[in-house]
């Protein structure tokens, strides 16, 4: 059940139905707030599955498009909105309306981030889990672009 009382499935059964959209289409739109976390995360498996990742990859990718939306409701003010699509390769936007962060200093060849109570770890095991991976933050917000890596 989620805090605003309504059960998990019923969150996962509001979201959309997969369907075969053309090159260029959303496969998935979806606000969240921590209490929707699992009900998307589930969906983004579900219609995920459907594009040609190997089990391990998908496994992977939803663990990086979790951690984007972890982070979004954690350090972005509480909700996010996903977008999930496909055009010849399936990408996931996660954008938020947090006061935004430096993110080189997130970012590139770096160790391991030691976990804290603050995080730090989250766009660490993106890169690790993604391809592709861009960050846009600042003052209004921050939007995070990944894409699977191949497999």
């Amino acid at each position: 059940m989620t805090d605003a009382g309504r059960p998990v499935d019923a969150v996962i059964a509001s979201l959309p139905e997969h369907t075969s959209p053309g090159a260029g289409a959303d496969l998935l739109v979806a606000t969240f707030t921590r209490d929707e976390l699992d009900a998307v995360r589930h969906r983004v498996g579900a219609v995920s599955d459907h594009h040609g990742l190997s089990a391990d990859a998908l496994s992977d990718w939803v663990t990086a498009v979790n951690e984007l939306m972890t982070n979004a409701v954690r350090h972005g003010g509480g909700t996010g909105t996903l977008r999930l699509r496909f055009d010849g390769r399936l990408t996931c936007e996660v954008r938020d309306d947090g006061t935004g962060f430096v993110a080189a200093e997130h970012l590139g060849d770096r160790p391991r981030p030691a976990l804290s109570a603050a995080g730090g770890m989250g766009l660490w095991i993106v890169e690790q889990m993604a391809e592709v991976l861009s960050v846009d933050s600042g003052p209004a917000g921050t939007t995070v672009r990944i894409a699977p890596s191949a497999g």
